[in-house]
């Protein structure tokens, strides 16, 4: 099927309350191009370079997402255009962005990856560490930084039931910081989780950004 059958399918499954990342690491400005004139707007990249090139040249009404794992070095190029970061792992990276934020005069939004997959290759804060860097509150001291939520990605499994009990733990962690830490703050209100093969799951356990590629632009060139 074509990129706009893909997402004219895909469409059916998610509900109006959860936005789409279309995510187009790996794929030319002719397929990012496609899915923007089916009216989407919101792209993901894991590759700071490639999202630059991109950013350049394709529509500057694209909302670029950055979903990969970011390097400290490679935060500058990002801050001044990014809308929203999704894979803070650590407090040193969040440093980092209100850094260069505070510079280019911005306030960058953020979600804090948290690991809740079984892979110990999967990036992000502990629960306990994520618990234990807000219950420090330097973080309410970064200026240029606005915590909107979480990111996770569950295990790659065929286990469908433990794929939706990690996306519940991040959803209950979720409930429980934003009543704690951010009960009157609007901006904090987003749950990046799902891809291509989980995102029903994740849609089901409060998902309100699915981070979908394959599904709408089918396998990835990675000699590109």
């Amino acid at each position: 099927m074509s990129i706009q059958q893909n997402i004219q399918e895909l469409r059916k499954h998610i509900p109006s309350n959860v936005r789409l990342v279309c995510v187009s690491k790996f794929h030319p400005n002719e397929a990012v191009m496609e899915a923007y004139d089916c009216g989407e707007r919101v792209f993901g990249e894991s590759k700071v370079q490639e999202l630059c090139g991109k950013y350049e040249t394709l529509p500057k009404d694209i909302s670029w997402h950055y979903i990969g794992h970011l390097q400290t070095n490679k935060i500058k190029l990002l801050v001044p255009f990014v809308d929203l970061i999704h894979g803070v792992d650590s407090y040193k990276v969040l440093e980092e962005i209100n850094k260069h934020a505070l510079k280019a005069g911005k306030v960058v939004n953020c979600l804090l990856q948290v690991h809740i997959a079984t892979e110990e290759t999967k990036f992000g804060f502990s629960p306990e560490e994520l618990m234990e860097t807000l219950s420090d509150g330097k973080w309410r001291d970064l200026s240029g930084i606005r915590i909107c939520g979480f990111m996770g990605m569950a295990t790659y499994t065929d286990n469908r039931n433990q794929v939706s009990a990690e996306f519940h733990t991040l959803k209950d962690l979720f409930d429980r910081v934003k009543l704690q830490y951010f009960n009157d703050v609007d901006s904090f209100k987003e749950l990046s989780m799902g891809m291509s093969d989980d995102f029903e799951l994740a849609i089901e356990e409060g998902s309100t950004l699915v981070r979908i590629g394959s599904s709408i632009f089918g396998n990835r060139n990675y000699q590109t």
